[in-house]
């Protein structure tokens, strides 16, 4: 099964110029979005990995069923306001202005090994600032797993050069 095949292309959206590639009709999908979850899990099955973080929110969907395949804890990554309890945030930098994400203060213990897990890669400035939250609090990113990546923009570069290494399942030219 080609999974790229089943990522939906739309032109020109959310702006024009942009191609946006949306993973929704993979996850609706089910041979589809069962091995894409397969291949997200299985280069950690085994692994130290004690907790899988998800980022908001698509990584949500694809994080909580790789920790559930792996047996391991879920760390939600949010954006500032979203989490109910204490919290510590990272701002960084979008493309016109800034934006938070946030972790609860004890949802990562000292020591823990986190695997970063979004659908997409693109910039990176969200899944660098996940990885700049879970250190503050001690934790170890022992990886970032996306379905794609957008190689352009650059994000992969990035979290590699945080020493973090990345996976991914497909990539596509262009933004």
């Amino acid at each position: 099964m080609d999974l790229k095949s089943l990522v939906r292309t739309i032109p020109n959206y959310p702006k024009d110029g942009i191609m946006f590639r949306d993973i929704t009709t993979l996850l609706e999908h089910p041979a589809g979005f069962r091995r894409t979850v397969d291949e997200l899990v299985q280069p950690f099955a085994g692994s130290s990995i004690t907790r899988v973080a998800g980022i908001e929110a698509r990584g949500f969907i694809l994080g909580g069923a790789v920790a559930h395949q792996l047996s391991i804890g879920f760390v939600a990554v949010r954006k500032k306001g979203k989490l109910p309890w204490q919290t510590i945030s990272v701002e960084y930098e979008l493309e016109y202005g800034t934006d938070e994400v946030e972790i609860h203060i004890d949802s990562v213990e000292a020591g823990d090994q986190i695997l970063i897990i979004d659908d997409l890669i693109a910039t990176g400035g969200t899944a660098a600032a996940s990885v700049q939250l879970i250190r503050e609090v001690g934790g170890e990113v022992v990886g970032a797993s996306f379905i794609v990546d957008l190689p352009d923009l650059g994000g992969r570069a990035r979290l590699e050069d945080m020493g973090v290494p990345v996976r991914t399942l497909m990539s596509f030219e262009g933004d």
